[in-house]
């Protein structure tokens, strides 16, 4: 499994060119799930390890992933998962928001960067993409499309049944949080934001009275939100 064609195509290369790797540095993927970011950076040359809470997705990382790739069934919230100041870069994709509690978890990220190291983020967009509480609508008189958001300052907990797997749906949730909350957090952490990108989707309609509408607001309304920060001077509990 290689990853979605929006990761392929726009969080994978966008979080490369954020992490800016220089040659030998070692890079951390918290969340990795099955390892898609993991080999996709190992196939680049780049030295990478993966850790993830859930031993059936690290089970599969391994499976799927060359052995010079190391994988860690633990949870980044653990202070003892890894040791300190051992990696240049670490990132996460599109997982931060699936996180109850994230002091924790940036707290161990700094820990474990290196002092010169930065720290890659990347989400759904929290402005405007919020499960249950955000959606496309259509103004028939502007012949507008444009996003609907019906809460957004709220941190608000929220379930998500996934698509049916061998015959037994899933279940995960969302942990939505403002941007500002995202921004208290880093700071809480020792972190400072250096670099904050939004991308938006390069999908097209196909031809049809909305078409160009609907092209137009994929153009206008972000789908991910990319976020650097590096760590800042100060010590931390």
């Amino acid at each position: 499994m290689q990853g979605s064609e929006y990761q392929q195509s726009l969080v994978l290369p966008g979080a490369l060119k954020l992490l800016d790797l220089k040659k030998n540095e070692k890079v951390l993927d918290v969340a990795c799930g099955q390892g898609v970011f993991c080999r996709y950076l190992n196939d680049r040359g780049h030295k990478v390890e993966g850790l993830d809470v859930s031993s059936a997705l690290i089970d599969a990382a391994r499976r799927r992933s060359p052995k010079s790739i190391s994988f860690h069934h633990a949870d980044a919230g653990d202070p003892k998962a890894l040791k300190g100041d051992s990696f240049d870069a670490v990132s996460c994709l599109l997982a931060m928001q699936n996180i109850e509690h994230l002091d924790p978890v940036l707290k161990n990220i700094k820990r474990w960067l290196k002092p010169s190291g930065r720290f890659v983020m990347v989400a759904t967009h929290p402005c405007f993409r919020i499960p249950r509480q955000s959606h496309w609508e259509f103004d028939e008189i502007k012949k507008t499309q444009y996003r609907r958001v019906d809460l957004y300052s709220s941190e608000t907990e929220i379930p998500i049944v996934t698509p049916p797997k061998n015959g037994a749906r899933g279940h995960t949730t969302t942990y939505h949080r403002p941007l500002q909350s995202y921004f208290e957090s880093l700071a809480s952490a020792g972190f400072a934001v250096d670099r904050l990108e939004e991308w938006t989707s390069g999908k097209t309609s196909e031809p049809g009275k909305r078409a160009k509408a609907e092209n137009r607001a994929r153009q206008e309304i972000p789908l991910f939100l990319a976020l650097r920060a590096i760590p800042v001077n100060q010590e931390q509990d």
